[in-house]
């Protein structure tokens, strides 16, 4: 039987590692920390999320919704013990600046991907497309990672359930760009008679649905981007690609919260069945590792009544916590029974320090991988 991996052997050895769970679970920090824990060991590493939550660029000193991923400072990266070659950048995802790039990466002079921007219809996308923010998501993760920029990308997700449109995202877009259907939209009439009474059906009902000045914007826009499709689709199956490689992998953060471990549960099974790869659980907030020192004593027969009742009142602390950690250490068992050989249940503590001041989250980054 494969001994379990180790969160450091990830952090070293993956190029991608995408941080799932439900809601509230810590989900955001954990990424955060495990980012510290990556710099930290000699790597460059960019945390990405596509997660609405502020903490992040609160705990690491970054602008909201920035242009472009942005380097943590110096003095942030020197309290959490982070030296070259070791770098730390972080970026909350902007789905229109990835969009864009795309566009004028794609395009085959300035002019054209002008065109497509300018467009009405370009800042509506979203609307448009079901999944395109998930898409822009899962495209700025596979720009980055071949940039040669970074070492390390990890990615916090959306809570699991809304996760799953991020992993289906890049399949549903490239089935949405199939020249087959979209010629249905476009001005030109198709050559076969089928085709050209279908096409001009849609036509008729969707004028008469949005109206026809809208149809018309959106025959103008296909018109202007018909031919990034292509490639367009070829970038969702690279995507696919790499979240299926063996330098990609999925992390699930849960909490004792039944829950919170039924979500990850659910969604280690959407993983198993998308044949992606997956390395296993972080239990969070889990007293597993916080709780192993509880203190016990005897009170002297002596003691005086004040004192007596201050120690029995610790001591009730004392056993609650031991409590909490004997049924933390049972979770971890059992979710490590659950999974494949190889496979890691890792714990990461409660903590004094707050986990939205970089301090924490070096702290945090301590607890999970190890390190003076």
């Amino acid at each position: 039987m494969s001994t379990p991996g180790t969160l450091r052997q990830l952090l070293l050895e993956r190029r991608v590692i995408v941080c799932c769970g439900a809601g509230g679970v810590g989900k955001t920090t954990t990424a955060a920390a495990l980012g510290v824990a990556g710099a930290r060991l000699g790597r460059r590493v960019l945390v990405l999320t596509i997660d609405p939550a502020r903490r992040l660029a609160q705990a690491l000193g970054i602008r909201e919704n920035g242009p472009a991923p942005a380097p943590l400072a110096a003095d942030l990266l020197a309290a959490v013990g982070v030296t070259p070659p070791g770098e730390l950048h972080a970026w909350m995802l902007n789905p229109r600046v990835v969009f864009e790039n795309l566009v004028a990466r794609l395009s085959p002079n300035p002019e054209v991907a002008r065109r497509v921007v300018s467009t009405a219809l370009f800042g509506h996308l979203t609307r448009l497309v079901a999944g395109m923010q998930e898409y822009t998501a899962a495209e700025a993760l596979f720009e980055l990672s071949q940039s040669g920029k970074y070492d390390l990308i990890i990615l916090d997700t959306p809570p699991s359930r809304n996760a799953l449109d991020f992993l289906e995202a890049p399949g549903r877009l490239s089935r949405f760009l199939d020249e087959r259907i979209l010629m249905l939209f476009l001005p030109e009439r198709p050559r076969f008679i089928l085709l050209r009474k279908a096409a001009q059906r849609v036509s008729d009902v969707l004028g008469r649905v949005f109206g026809d000045a809208f149809f018309r914007e959106m025959q103008d826009f296909l018109q202007v981007a018909k031919g990034l499709f292509a490639p367009m689709r070829q970038h969702a199956d690279d995507v696919r690609r790499l979240l299926a490689s063996q330098e990609a992998t999925f992390l699930l953060i849960t909490t004792s919260e039944a829950a919170a471990l039924n979500e990850a549960r659910f969604f280690r099974a959407k993983l198993q069945t998308l044949k992606l790869p997956f390395s296993g659980f972080v239990l969070n907030r889990s007293w597993a590792v916080s709780a192993q020192a509880a203190a016990t004593w005897e009170v002297p027969l002596d003691a005086p009544a004040a004192l007596k009742s201050a120690l029995e009142k610790l001591d009730n602390l004392a056993t609650t916590e031991r409590a909490w950690a004997q049924r933390d250490r049972a979770f971890l068992q059992e979710l490590q029974a659950e999974l494949a050989p190889g496979a890691l249940a890792a714990a990461a503590p409660y903590l004094v320090e707050s986990l939205d001041e970089v301090k924490g989250l070096g702290q945090l980054a301590v607890a999970l991988v190890g390190g003076a």
